[in-house]
């Protein structure tokens, strides 16, 4: 029976030997930790893994110092915060609230602005470092989108970013609604209805959630483990599995002189970028302070404790929560009736099958155009948003689709501040959710076009110069100065693709699948522009 043997370091000299040749203690605890760790195969790997420069990146590392600051501020509230709902009668600083009756969390919320030594500085720094985390994650991913860094070999990691974007958003709605005042009330109602408003089961999960009938007296506390507990597990886990997928995978680059698919151009973890990356981490936080310090956010003491009772007009849910309050705003009245006694609600059921549809459109969108173009090779430089026009038009129709239902979330505080008609705000807004992406993907790809007209007359003819010259015949020409070799790269190097072919199966028919996937396709690469060659250089130069 053959047996397998795995190979051992020699043994090393004890480390009180090594500590008096290499200089004291640090030398010999880094022995002692790297003798039962090996810790230093791991850090010279890591150390050695090269990352591009550009400032795009930082989006995604200032998501991750968000979340750092989210994670110590938040440590900090959780002394203080108490996650009930059982009623006491208010005996704090805040005057105008004294011996009002409310929730123990909202008490407990009062006390930490205005009892606590520093307490409203960090509730303040936790909410704004959440608003930051979301919307870095946002425009982390819409970089992604828009150059391309979602194809093979990276479909999954997209798939886990945006699974990160969601609960992120998850983290900051149970965030949110813990203080239990009259905003974050209304909120909970809000999603109350929408639950309700599903046939069948929809009452039976409000139940559930809120423990009886709305707002019961379980829904703060349940939240609370959300928040602090599940979400934040989930967050860190796929963190984690996204870092690892950037160490996997070579990190992808913008085209330039030198590289290529085969190699990455840039600096080392260590010691370059580790040190730029921590000095950014305390840019980050210092930046999230000051705005903390000037800037004030969420002032429970204004709304008071919830009660059912008052509807509260002008209320905003956060920014990142808008997109669902504004569906709902902008769908027409009565569609609401009953069959077989019950009540079908699609006044909440369009909204909510259309943001489920557009949320997991968006997931795995990665697939769709891997199918619809038939691309299969493996992509590390990135797309400049032009050269890929169809992508970065469904990219702005997606964009102003959810600009859309972003800003109906606020129709009622545009027409009282610009006196103006709550119907006429909604009809407005309804348009530009419905004709607004169509406009939008016809404008962007136009206009993608010609920047890579643009390009290809500067590629072949060069750049205007200004200067006129006067020929022997009399004809007045502008004299144009060649690009670089640096520019030429950065402008030629990009691939073209084509429309798919049809082809007959194993079978010999042609299927109505190929075909729509050709028409996809055909519709996909329609109106591109193929990139400059190097004989059309040398031509346009002789011509010249």
């Amino acid at each position: 029976m053959s047996t397998a043997t795995e190979s051992r370091a020699p043994e090393q000299a004890p480390a009180g030997a090594q500590s008096k040749k290499s200089g004291g203690f640090t030398a010999a605890a880094a022995n002692y930790i790297d003798e039962r760790t090996i810790i230093s195969g791991a850090v010279k790997e890591f150390g050695r893994k090269i990352f591009p420069d550009h400032w795009s990146f930082l989006l995604g590392e200032v998501a991750l110092y968000s979340f750092v600051i989210i994670l110590l501020s938040g440590t900090f509230l959780t002394f203080f915060f108490q996650a009930s709902m059982a009623e006491v009668h208010y005996d704090g600083s805040f005057v105008p609230l004294k011996n009002i009756q409310m929730s123990a969390a909202m008490a407990s919320t009062l006390d930490i602005s205005f009892d606590i030594r520093g307490g409203l500085l960090m509730r303040q720094v936790h909410h704004w470092a959440a608003l930051l985390f979301v919307a870095s994650i946002g425009l982390h991913m819409l970089r992604i989108f828009f150059t391309g860094a979602f194809r093979k070999p990276r479909e999954l990691n997209w798939v886990i970013g945006f699974v990160l974007f969601i609960l992120a958003m998850a983290e900051g709605f149970t965030g949110y609604s813990l203080p239990d005042d009259l905003l974050s009330g209304n909120g909970l109602r809000i999603i109350d209805g929408m639950v309700k408003g599903i046939p069948l089961v929809g009452t039976w999960i409000s139940f559930l959630l809120f423990g009886g009938e709305f707002p019961g007296t379980d829904i703060v506390g349940r939240l609370y483990s959300l928040h602090i507990l599940l979400l934040p597990a989930m967050v860190l886990i796929f963190i984690a599995l996204h870092l690892a997928f950037i160490v996997i995978h070579k990190h992808t680059q913008y085209p330039g002189a030198g590289r290529t698919e085969q190699n990455v151009v840039g600096y080392p973890v260590l010691p370059v970028y580790a040190a730029k990356a921590g000095g950014f981490f305390f840019i980050v936080f210092g930046v999230v302070m000051l705005i903390a310090s000037l800037f004030t956010i969420n002032p429970v003491w204004n709304y008071g404790p919830y009660d059912p009772s008052p509807v509260s007009a002008g209320t905003q849910p956060d920014w990142y929560i808008g997109f669902a309050d504004g569906a709902l705003r902008l769908i027409p009245p009565h569609l609401e009736f009953v069959l077989w006694d019950r009540t079908w609600s699609f006044n909440i059921l369009i909204p909510l099958l259309g943001l489920g549809l557009f949320i997991v459109t968006v997931l795995i969108y990665p697939f769709i155009e891997a199918w619809i173009t038939g691309d299969k090779r493996e992509h590390h430089v990135l797309d400049r948003p032009r050269n890929a026009p169809t992508r970065t038009a469904i990219g702005a129709a997606g964009v102003t689709f959810y600009a859309g239902l972003w800003a109906a979330a606020s129709s009622d505080i545009i027409a009282t501040h610009f006196k103006v008609s709550m119907e006429g705000v909604i009809h407005v807004l309804q348009a530009v959710v419905i004709l607004g992406p169509f406009i939008a993907f016809f404008i962007t790809k136009r206009m993608c076009i010609g920047l890579q007209k643009k390009d290809r007359e500067i590629l072949l003819h060069g750049y205007e110069s200004g200067r006129i010259v006067r020929l022997p015949g009399g004809e007045y020409i502008e004299v144009h100065e060649p690009v670089d070799e640096y520019e030429r790269w950065r402008l030629a190097s990009y691939r073209d693709y084509a429309p798919l072919m049809i082809r007959p199966n194993a079978q010999g028919k042609i299927t109505n699948g190929q075909r729509f996937r050709a028409a996809l396709s055909r519709w996909f690469f329609e109106d591109r522009i193929a990139p400059v060659t190097k004989t059309d250089i040398e031509k346009a130069h002789g011509d010249h």
